[in-house]
């Protein structure tokens, strides 16, 4: 029975049993552990750019082989737009298929564009590509590490790392020592601070449970129950099926595997939360530490499947909600417009909501302070988000790794269990 309970995995499902028991029971006490859920996600963020940094560094230089690096780089860009295209397709069509906000006849005269300001003041921020292509490049590196703007930091991550391979093994090795003991100290703070997950995940959940109630998830429980659904239709058949056709795996022996880490996720509705986990468990279960080291951050801003579903769901939902509903050629406009917008989500903060604020005026007469409708219930739906994405990041190192020829698959398929899949 010690045993069991010393397990992280078990003490986080309790952490949030009890974070959800406080937020039906005690709605006031839950709302104050806020602070406990926020103060984990912070831990974590402390170390992310600087684990993000040393991994990719490491990674590049330690191959020497700039071509090589070009060559994975390319691999997984191409991989995360097939996925992300897919994703936004798949979100598109369920949400006609089950049309979640027809007959909600909302008046837009009745939205409170105070409500979402915030956002749309940011969505302002980002209008064309052009703007997005030079936000990603750091005014000082110093500067994208203190705000957490992980596309800046690993934007020099990959100059510096191509620096080294370009000074010769000899004079890089030095630099590459240190970096190697500091990213072991690095994973040494982790590992403490994953002590206090389960606290965390009971004052998010908690917290979301107690603010929110859970009656605020009747009004728009179908839009809910749509995107769950699809989120659990992308993850089970379309990673399942890459998984289990070109790396010969199982998607629910991955979703074992991964189980701590996505239990965290649903805590603490951030899958940064679960980033340096899941890529130590990758490299634990032979995938090429240089490849997890360039795959899995560049995928947490460009492999965002989850939000990919949520963004062309959310957009169409409300069209519907108000009675304005999208022509084909109008949803076709909004996909195309998404596939840009949706790569530098990650970047921002409310990036679903900013996102979105962003694309709706595309589609011309949806106004964008109908993001509102959403606002209410956006908390419970970015923790699919978070799982799906985290899950379809965990999937394409897999794919990129052995694609590579740097995946050690006897390993991969001892940690996961269950042998390797037959051919179909």
């Amino acid at each position: 029975m010690k045993k069991i309970f010393s397990s992280l995995y078990v003490q986080v499902i309790l952490g949030i049993v009890i974070g959800i028991l406080c937020g039906i029971f005690y709605p006031d006490f839950a709302v104050k552990l806020k602070p406990l859920g926020d103060g984990f996600i912070k831990l974590i963020k402390m170390v992310i750019a600087p684990l993000i940094f040393s991994s990719i560094v490491i990674g590049i230089a330690g191959m020497q082989d700039i071509k090589k690096v070009g060559k994975i780089g390319l691999s997984s860009l191409i991989y995360f737009e097939v996925m992300t295209t897919i994703a936004l397709i798949i979100g598109l069509v369920f949400v006609n298929w089950i049309q979640p906000g027809t007959g909600m006849n909302i008046d837009p005269a009745s939205l409170d564009p105070a409500a979402v300001s915030s956002y749309v003041k940011q969505s302002e921020e980002h209008k064309t590509i052009m703007d997005f292509i030079i936000s990603i490049i750091p005014h000082n590196v110093i500067a994208a590490v203190a705000s957490d703007n992980l596309l800046q930091v690993l934007v020099f991550a990959v100059l510096f790392g191509i620096g080294l391979t370009k000074i010769g093994e000899k004079n890089a090795e030095p630099v590459l020592n240190v970096l190697q003991s500091f990213l072991k100290g690095i994973f040494a703070v982790i590992k403490m601070i994953m002590y206090l997950a389960p606290i965390g995940a009971m004052g998010a959940i908690g917290f979301t449970i107690g603010k929110y109630g859970v009656e605020a998830l009747s009004s728009l429980g179908m839009l809910m129950i749509s995107f769950y659904l699809t989120c659990i239709v992308f993850i089970v058949f379309v990673i399942g099926a890459v998984l289990y056709f070109y790396v010969k795996v199982n998607v629910f022996q991955l979703l074992k595997y991964i189980k701590e880490e996505l239990l965290i996720v649903l805590g603490t509705s951030s899958s940064e939360s679960a980033l340096p986990g899941l890529m130590q468990k990758l490299e634990d279960a032979g995938c090429s530490k240089p490849i997890v080291g360039l795959v899995i951050p560049t995928g947490y801003s460009f492999n965002l499947d989850g939000t990919c579903i949520y963004l062309t769901m959310a957009a169409v939902f409300i069209s519907q909600a108000l009675n304005m509903h999208l022509t084909l050629e109008q949803e076709i406009t909004l996909l195309l417009v998404l596939l840009l917008t949706s790569k530098g989500a990650a970047g921002v903060t409310g990036s679903g909501f900013v996102t979105l604020a962003a694309t709706l005026p595309v589609v011309g007469h949806v106004p964008v302070e109908a993001v509102g409708l959403i606002l209410g219930i956006d908390r419970f739906m970015s923790e699919a988000r978070a799982l799906t994405n985290i899950i379809g990041n965990a999937a394409a190192t897999l794919v990129v790794a052995k694609y590579e020829k740097g995946l050690d698959e006897a390993m991969l398929h001892e940690k996961l269990g269950g042998g390797q899949v037959e051919n179909a």
